[in-house]
């Protein structure tokens, strides 16, 4: 499926890329900032740090959750860590450690997922985080960030930098579609409007904001106006944001790269239906677990595309009649 005017995309480098470069900026700039990772720096990107500033990265090894622990002691003693790992381990060997030791005390913790989601590809399920965003929403104090691209990214991690409190951000394996220019304005909590439309919204972060922009595209010719809202922070949720969403176009359609459980379409709905109920539809990873192959057929096969979204939205429009 392909728009008649195909939406020139351009990639930029991957979140995990970009997250590792303006770690080194803030490093530079502030000296309390520090670096923990549990010997995968090579691919989270926090090795850029641990190169320019040795005496300020600690690599914990194969440890997850002492690593998470060592973070907080960090916090504890009034520097800024910075924790990094693939996602799926972060989060699900770590999170009691998250729990009680980050999460409960509301300690000044920056953790951050690599390879989110399942478009890391061939790794398999057991690598490819599809919870990280449930689990880490349910951790109180916790903001919760997903940066659509490099620019993006650049922006969130400054910001949870600046933040006090517990942070998590997701960041990705394969070199992400550039959909900001860089004038844009971030703030935590408030999600960025970067598509007009009057017949349905759709709300998307990670990769998927770029799907949404080609599902708006291919919409358009077709007749059907698609507003599109990413919602970079996850938690706190900008419920005003998805309210008027749900007030001046009347349906919503959800995209993530996360299970339909605990991510984007929950804590979209939970607003929708506590403020303004209007037809919803939602795409992302059903109740499995994905398997083994390159990114593109993981995000076919498991409806995460462009052409999945417009027939969500042609779907929630038929009720919104």
């Amino acid at each position: 499926m392909k728009s008649a005017v195909q939406r020139e995309k351009k990639l930029g480098l991957a979140t995990r890329d970009a997250y590792g470069q303006v770690l080194v900026e803030l490093g530079k700039a502030d000296p309390r900032i520090v670096a923990v990772d549990a010997d995968l720096s090579k691919s989270t990107k926090s090795g850029l740090f641990g190169k320019a500033f040795p005496d300020r990265f600690f690599n914990c090894g194969i440890a997850e959750a002492n690593m998470v622990s060592v973070a907080a002691g960090l916090a504890s003693c009034g520097k800024i860590p910075f924790a990094s790992s693939f996602a799926s381990f972060l989060l699900c060997k770590s999170f009691d450690q998250l729990r009680m030791s980050v999460a409960n005390p509301s300690l000044n913790v920056k953790i951050v997922g690599s390879h989110g989601g399942i478009s890391l590809g061939e790794d398999g399920a057991s690598q490819q985080s599809v919870e990280d965003f449930a689990l880490a929403c349910a951790l109180p104090k916790f903001t919760v960030l997903s940066p659509a691209d490099e620019i993006s990214c650049r922006a969130l991690v400054r910001l949870a930098a600046e933040h006090v409190g517990p942070v998590y951000i997701r960041t990705g394996r394969p070199k992400a579609p550039i959909i900001y220019t860089g004038s844009e304005h971030f703030q935590l909590g408030r999600a960025n409007k970067i598509a007009a439309g009057e017949d349905v919204t759709i709300i998307a972060n990670g990769l998927l904001v770029w799907e949404a922009l080609v599902a708006s595209d291919i919409c358009r010719e077709r007749g059907i106006s698609v507003a599109v809202l990413d919602l970079h922070t996850l938690k706190p949720i900008d419920e005003a944001a998805v309210i008027a969403a749900a007030e001046e176009t009347g349906a919503i359609v959800t995209a993530e790269e996360h299970l339909l459980s605990g991510g984007v379409a929950s804590r979209v709905a939970q607003v929708v239906a506590e403020h303004h109920p209007v037809p919803m539809a939602s795409i992302g990873i059903a109740d499995t677990y994905a398997e083994s192959g390159t990114p593109t057929e993981l995000m076919e096969k498991y409806g995460l595309t462009a052409k999945q979204i417009v027939q969500a939205v042609e779907s929630v429009l038929k009720r919104k009649k």
